[in-house]
């Protein structure tokens, strides 16, 4: 029989994401999947009350949490992997093809200081690499299109399909971030659709079209059925999303962002007078869309 994992999701307002606990209901371990480091441009400040709302869900239910887990180096927020581990001692995990998004960003920020081996994570996982969460296996799928690292955590049966496909009325994620590719993200989608018609997806963004309430959890049937970037094949997805990415600007906060995530979530180090910065390349993209 299936394992059934209990999953809670959280949602963030500002940026349109969503964090996952999933958790064994027999051990009552669980892993965190995707946690945001709260942020704010427009004052540089920065807060936990996001990942700590986490802490104390699990605390409040008995869990034991086990994995601090990111799906792909994010776009959109901070993550609050470094914050969850220094607070909870709790190993943390990417996908292994991370250094290959470390080593491209690195040259875009001009940042030699920056480690390109992915050791910032306790844990790399490769395609079909399997780990436990209590009594229940998780296995990886590599699903590169939006990033070079993205992954899949499948968790009995549900799938935490990051970025991918959001809700069936939002369609796909975008792919022209610097390594992304149509082509493969119409590979990974294939693959997150082979599995099991009743597979529960939990996507990673909601943006809330028409103003509906937030979402974050579908099935593989639900997609096939009523998601329209999956309806006319891989010649057409490609086509139509290339010309809806050529449309689309930069997220507000990714070059805030990566630098932090290529960094497993660890702002920039102290300088001399006690403050963090952020380092913004001007000009590194002239075609993108503003």
């Amino acid at each position: 029989m299936t394992v059934r994992p209990d999953v809670v999701g959280f949602y963030d307002e500002r940026t349109g994401s969503i964090q996952y606990v999933v958790s064994d209901p027999l051990t009552k371990d669980c892993a965190i999947i995707d946690p945001v480091l709260d942020y704010d441009e427009k004052s540089g400040s920065t807060t936990t009350r996001h990942a700590d709302a986490i802490l104390a869900y699990i605390e409040d239910r008995g869990l034991r949490l086990q994995w601090i887990l990111d799906t792909h180096p994010h776009a959109d927020h901070f993550s609050a992997a470094a914050y969850l581990k220094s607070t909870t001692g709790i190993k943390t995990a990417i996908g292994a093809e991370v250094v290959k998004v470390q080593a491209l960003w690195q040259t875009i920020y001009n940042m030699p200081e920056l480690i390109t081996d992915g050791s910032q994570w306790d844990y790399l996982f490769a395609d079909g690499d399997r780990f436990m969460i209590g009594n229940m296996e998780c296995r990886v799928m590599h699903s590169p299109g939006h990033t070079l690292a993205s992954i899949t955590y499948v968790v009995g049966d549900a799938a935490f399909i990051h970025d991918t496909l959001f809700m069936p009325d939002s369609g796909s994620a975008r792919a022209d971030f610097p390594g992304g590719s149509p082509e493969n993200l119409w590979s990974s989608i294939d693959a997150i659709l082979s599995l099991p018609d009743d597979t529960r997806l939990y996507t990673g963004h909601d943006y809330r079209p028409g103003g509906r309430e937030a979402l974050w959890e579908s099935t593989v049937a639900e997609q096939r059925r009523h998601n329209p970037h999956v309806q006319n094949g891989r010649d057409e997805f490609m086509a139509s999303r290339t010309r809806r990415d050529a449309s689309l600007p930069f997220p507000r906060l990714m070059l805030h962002a990566l630098q932090v995530n290529l960094n497993a979530g660890s702002l920039p180090s102290l300088e001399e007078n006690g403050t963090s910065y952020l380092k913004i390349p001007l000009n590194a993209f002239p075609n993108a869309a503003w």
